[in-house]
């Protein structure tokens, strides 16, 4: 390059044109040192750059990543061009200034300067970026007059401004008058219905498009998984890796689809995919292995997402690498792992912030590490300089009154600096069911209704505390105030899959195939595990009923109708993996543990909050939860 550049500086160094193209050809090539050296070649025979050689010198500075030299070239230009505010335009949004961009894109028009198919895609993108659409509006009516509007990438830029503005039905209305359309308008569009929940808007136009690219693909994967509809964005999935599939999926698409494993806990499912991934050379990629350790914490394998965490190389743990392990160890209960992982983070030179936090003090919660809760917490702002959040106090309420120190965790909430929410008024009643205190219950209880008056979790978690203090006169109060507004309590549901198949159950399910097998084989169990030692606690039956019709009611509980048909259906010694939809009872707890020995299985219950592994009649959870 430099032996190139030689013969040109020689011919005519006095006229300033011929640097134009010694700075084009510099332009994206990553040779700084070499453009600076061409400058200064300018400057110490006096030239100063008119408006086309500017555009050039602040592309060829913008590329090679020195902005402070482009702007200062920007600035120096006595008479802009518009070929030179679009060069700075594309610098500052390739730097990510965004807010900065659309302000020199004001001074352009002050100054009479007309923006055309250049120009209009950055100030676009900007304005999507910054959810400005005030001025996306404008732009766009400048399009118009300038007639750029059906302009491909032009219409492209604005469709995406307005989506990504959630302004759909504008963004729908120029893609149908577009008379030429590239994939991305497509793509953009499917992006927003999917991000709206419009399903089946983006399911319309997917199955309307001839030229289908790996962004489209992916987008539909990534909106189902978004949406909770796992079963959709796997079967997306399955579709790409067909034979006479002409698009392959991506690490981009693998990090999509990985999430729908981890709502339907289809953990063999998830293997399959991280096998995939391994098999086009994706072992190596960080993002992949860190959605890879959620994706396992998630359907109840630690182990593995441990080991994809040691994959990943020590210079490429990130904050975000960090955080997913100690979040994983948190929802297992795994709270001296979380603390320790959490140290090495710290010793590894990466400083944490407020999502470290959650998951590090929701871990020492489940763990009932009370005293090294309480630590972290009051060293965030003074050690870590990190602002505790209502999520923190929250974690703090729950780390408190887990441990039964209901009257410091109300001190707690006294003395927050912000008003407390739905999830520290929810930890307190949560906190009064396991150690009683009814003034403290019914105050979070009275927040709560104000808080979320159509949340009839609250009024039944008041309710269980009232009936488990033997208080039916004030159950039957709650519940015809639930009735007289018109709510209903949420079924308790629990899955299990077999065979790549997800199962439901409700409390006192009787819709299923197999349920004269499974009552028959529940019928059995109490027995069994009698004879092992277990005592029904019927405080969880909840109805002011015969102790015999309560021992009846336990045994229809949905977890316990999906971990009997998990021993009908999987062979000997095979885990169970359980996910429930509200909190695990006690009985349920007890009893899972009892099955856990009798049938020599390994049970795992994902409920609500964490994860719970049965063992030889043991809980990872210790009995703390």
């Amino acid at each position: 390059m430099r032996t190139l550049l030689k013969p040109l500086l020689a011919q005519n160094p006095c006229f300033i044109l011929d640097y134009a193209p010694i700075f084009q050809s510099l332009t994206g090539q990553n040779l700084l040192k070499l453009g600076q050296q061409v400058h200064t070649h300018m400057v110490l025979r006096g030239l100063e750059p008119n408006a086309y050689l500017g555009a050039k010198m602040v592309a060829m500075y913008a590329s090679s990543g020195d902005l402070d030299s482009a702007v200062n070239v920007f600035h120096r230009v006595k008479y802009p061009s518009p070929l030179l505010y679009n060069s700075i335009i594309r610098a500052y949004t390739l730097h990510g200034y965004s807010a900065r961009t659309v302000e020199i894109y004001g001074q352009m028009h002050c100054l009479g300067l007309k923006g055309d198919h250049f120009t209009y895609p950055f100030v676009l993108k900007c304005c999507a970026e910054l959810s400005n659409i005030l001025i996306g509006k404008c732009v766009h009516g400048l399009s118009l007059r300038t007639g750029l509007e059906s302009d491909m990438y032009v219409g492209t830029s604005l469709i995406d401004m307005y989506v990504k503005c959630c302004e759909m039905g504008s963004a729908r209305k120029l893609f149908d008058e577009m008379s030429v359309r590239d994939v991305s308008s497509w793509n953009a569009l499917i992006a927003g219905y999917m991000r709206e929940g419009e399903i089946y808007s983006a399911e319309e136009l997917f199955g309307q498009m001839r030229c289908k690219n790996i962004v489209s693909w992916t987008a539909m994967i990534s909106g189902y998984a978004q949406n909770g509809l796992a079963e959709q964005a796997l079967s997306v999935f399955d579709e790409m890796l067909k034979k006479d599939s002409e698009v392959k999926p991506n690490w981009v698409t693998v990090m999509s689809v990985l999430p729908a494993f981890a709502h339907s806990a289809a953990l063999e499912r998830g293997r399959k995919i991280h096998k995939f991934a391994s098999g086009i050379g994706l072992d190596s990629n960080a993002s992949i292995q860190t959605a890879l350790v959620a994706m396992y914490a998630k359907c109840g394998s630690l182990s593995d997402a441990r080991q994809c965490f040691d994959r990943i190389r020590g210079s490429e743990k990130n904050l975000v690498v960090w955080n997913t392990m100690i979040t994983a160890y948190a929802s297992h209960a795994r709270g001296s792992e979380a603390v320790s992982t959490f140290e090495d983070m710290v010793r590894a030179g990466v400083q944490p912030d407020h999502i470290t936090f959650t998951g590090l003090l929701s871990g020492c919660s489940h763990s009932g590490l009370v005293d090294v809760g309480l630590k972290y917490f009051d060293g965030m702002k003074t050690v870590y300089s990190v602002q505790p959040r209502v999520e923190h106090y929250a974690c703090v309420v729950d780390l408190l009154g887990r441990a039964g120190r209901l009257m410091e965790a109300m001190d707690v909430v006294d003395k927050m600096p912000m008003q407390a929410g739905p999830s520290i008024w929810g930890a307190l009643l949560s906190a009064c069911r396991n150690h009683p205190n009814l003034e403290i219950a019914e105050t979070a209880a009275r927040n709560l209704f104000s808080l979320e008056p159509d949340n009839s979790g609250n009024y039944v978690l008041l309710s269980n505390i009232y009936a488990e203090a033997g208080m039916w006169k004030e159950v039957d109060k709650l519940r015809i105030l639930l009735k007289s507004q018109g709510m209903k309590k949420s079924p308790g549901g629990s899955w299990i899959e077999v065979n790549g198949k997800a199962h439901l159950f409700l409390g006192g399910d009787t819709s299923h195939s197999q349920a004269n097998e499974i009552y028959m084989l529940l019928e059995e169990l109490p027995k069994r595990m009698k004879a092992a030692g277990y005592v029904p606690d019927t405080r969880f039956a909840l109805h002011d009923v015969s102790e015999e019709e309560k021992e009846h009611n336990l045994t229809t509980h949905s977890e316990k109708l999906a971990i009997a048909f998990g021993l009908l259906n999987t062979d000997p010694g095979a885990v169970l993996r359980v996910t429930k939809n509200l909190r695990i009872c006690g009985d349920c707890h007890t009893a899972t543990k009892f099955i856990s020995r009798i049938y020599g299985r390994e049970i795992i219950v994902r409920d609500v909050n964490r994860f719970h592994h049965f063992k030889d009649g043991h809980c990872s959870c210790g009995d703390y939860w």
